[in-house]
């Protein structure tokens, strides 16, 4: 899976507190606790390099004193961690989550001081093991078979340079870019790692991919019109059947993800024969029922996408790339108009419910 890091394991410690004083009724500090606070331009590996032992021990509080009777509270530790972190315990229940720049989580608390309470004895601070797993949140997610054309793509609408290279596994980690438009609207773009059949049940990279999907916006889904074929003991797919294996990936994964907007990128339209086998998948994809005959029942999905819009391209010569992007944006505003839309009538809801 490349340098990529998705998921790091973690200790952490609150402190304990500080010491009583009995004679004179003096409460000992608090322990310090231990935070969890998303930044910008942070990242799992970065996290690990910094700091190997993935060790985290806040400050212990102050023992009381004829001086200070009240403790100070010890030293919180802060550590900053990327954005898009779900936060799940040894057992991989989930405890928290951090989207946005400056969310913070209270992953340890410290001990109490010495006290009356606690006949003038610290306890120790809370002790946990948590997981922090990252799915990256990106407005449109591109998924498609292995070469497919998904990182010609990306490097193509965007300023970012994946790896590019005529084999079927060229993407081993997630990568990043940014459409930008004219009117300086930017619209962050993942090109995820290839799936392949099977990946639903962790399969090749499987749920190591899939999680990512979880948390786009939209789904751009890139097939290529010539079809595809993993290896020579696999089947020759058709990009009509592609598309079917694709949508039964995501479906038998998290049927949720089919609610998402797709589109359709339907690339390599320079090699020969494509206008026809373009020809054949639009009437397949107009009465798609009348088709599923072509697959395995097993293979078959029990919904099939609707697209809101099917762009025919090609990242070689850059046809319809213009056309993609317009759509891609035309989607985007929908969906933000859409939300919109819906929180103002919640908030009129709210104000009529208050008079």
């Amino acid at each position: 899976y490349g340098n990529f890091i998705d998921d790091l394991r973690l200790y952490v410690r609150g402190g304990t507190g500080g010491m009583g004083y009995p004679r004179l009724g003096g409460e000992g500090g608090r322990g310090g606790d231990v935070w969890f606070v998303a930044r910008e331009r942070v990242t799992l590996k970065s996290l690990r390099e910094r700091y190997p032992q993935k060790r985290f021990v806040a400050g212990t509080g102050a023992n009381s004193s004829v001086r200070a009777l009240k403790g100070d509270k010890g030293k919180d530790c802060e550590v900053a961690v990327p954005l898009g972190i779900i936060l799940l315990r040894e057992d991989g229940r989930q405890i928290g989550e951090l989207n946005a720049a400056g969310e913070r989580f209270l992953a340890a608390r410290g001990g109490l001081g010495g006290c009356l309470a606690t006949n003038f004895v610290p306890s120790k601070g809370q002790r946990r093991i948590v997981h922090l797993d990252l799915k990256l949140i990106a407005d449109i997610g591109l998924v498609g078979f292995p070469n497919a054309g998904k990182s010609s793509l990306l490097s193509t609408v965007s300023q970012a340079k994946p790896e590019i290279a005529n084999y079927a596994f060229t993407t081993v980690q997630p990568e990043l870019g940014k459409i930008m438009y004219t009117d300086y609207k930017q619209i962050l773009v993942a090109d995820l790692p290839g799936l392949i059949e099977g990946a639903h049940a962790n399969r090749g990279m499987g749920h190591k991919f899939l999680k990512h999907v979880e948390r786009t916006k939209q789904l751009l889904l890139v097939v290529d019109i010539s079809g595809f074929q993993l290896s020579v003991k696999t089947p020759f797919r058709t990009a009509f059947e592609t598309i079917l294996l694709l949508t039964k990936e995501l479906e038998l994964y998290n049927e949720e993800l089919l609610t998402k907007p797709v589109l359709l990128a339907v690339n390599k339209m320079d090699l020969p024969c494509a206008k026809d086998n373009l020809h054949e998948l639009m009437k397949q994809l107009e009465n798609p029922q009348d088709f599923l005959h072509l697959l395995q029942e097993d293979m078959v999905p029990a919904n099939t996408l609707e697209f809101k819009d099917i762009i025919p391209i090609s990242t070689h010569t850059g046809q319809g790339i213009e056309e993609l992007k317009t759509s891609i944006r035309k989607s985007m505003d929908e969906e933000a108009d859409q939300e919109n839309e819906e929180f103002r009538k919640k908030q009129l809801l709210l104000l009529q419910d208050s008079q």
